[in-house]
């Protein structure tokens, strides 16, 4: 009886073992399955949606009431894209990213309505001043552009300069203004060159040449100076030149006779 051996288990396998081993194998050819059909539908994303399209979006609406946007604005600006996709397969961003062209628009929002329509929704930037005679300035110193049959206000103040100083010279024209009217005088225009030199226009057209620095002493110079300056007969003070320490040079230009 000593002679005999127990039967070692070793390296026999266990019908539990042959299960476990089964499910994580399914389990992997599962997962292997879904990140497939994921990548797939991923991939593809563009033309599964396109698929369950029957019509084109064919119409959008302008929510609220912008002040220079029209439905004919808006209207050009999609049409120029092409026929759109329908309501799955239309890529939203790239009619916004194409309404946004429009100069004057400073955002836009845009959503799908089933099961064929837009509504769009409007930023637009608001011109206080003409800049440089052909584009516009808002609030903050952005520079766009407006055709000028848009423009509501036509008595808009002008001012112009380098494109990099447009936030200065309207800073400018706040506080010369303010000075002004404190002085009984309307200001019209402000300009600054590449130089830093300033030059501002009254509302009667009178130049004033402030030049580089400082202009508020400037201006209660010519204040002072004013009233005492005598025009020739057929003529108009053009302009006043206070880019001299004490006193001003003055010029004179013909009177417009008909």
């Amino acid at each position: 009886m000593k002679g005999l051996k127990r039967k070692t288990t070793q390296g026999i396998k266990k019908p539990s073992d042959s299960k476990a081993l089964l499910i994580k194998n399914v389990k992997l050819v599962c997962l292997l399955f879904f990140a497939a059909v994921f990548f797939y539908a991923y991939s593809n994303w563009q033309k599964l949606m396109e698929r369950l399209d029957n019509k084109p979006i064919s119409a959008f609406i302008l929510a609220g009431t912008p002040s220079f946007t029209t439905y004919d604005d808006i209207r050009d600006a999609v049409l120029k894209m092409g026929e759109l996709k329908g309501f799955f397969g239309q890529d939203i961003d790239a009619v916004r990213e194409q309404i946004e062209t429009m100069p004057w628009v400073k955002g836009a929002v845009v959503r799908k309505i089933w099961p064929d329509k837009l509504s769009i929704t409007l930023a637009e930037y608001t011109p206080i001043a003409i800049w440089n005679e052909s584009e516009f300035l808002s609030s903050d110193g952005s520079i766009f552009q407006l055709p000028f049959e848009k423009l509501n206000d036509k008595n808009l103040p002008h001012l112009s300069g380098p494109d990099y100083q447009s936030a200065k010279v309207l800073e400018a024209w706040n506080q010369v203004y303010a000075n002004l009217k404190e002085k009984g005088l309307v200001l019209k225009a402000v300009a600054i060159d590449d130089r830093g030199a300033w030059q501002i226009v009254l509302d009667n057209d009178l130049v004033l040449k402030l030049g580089r620095g400082e202009w508020k002493a400037k201006l209660d110079r010519f204040v002072t100076i004013y009233p005492q300056i005598e025009v020739p007969e057929n003529k108009k003070l053009s302009y006043v030149d206070l880019r001299y320490r004490v006193g001003a040079a003055i010029g004179f230009s013909d009177t417009n006779t008909n």
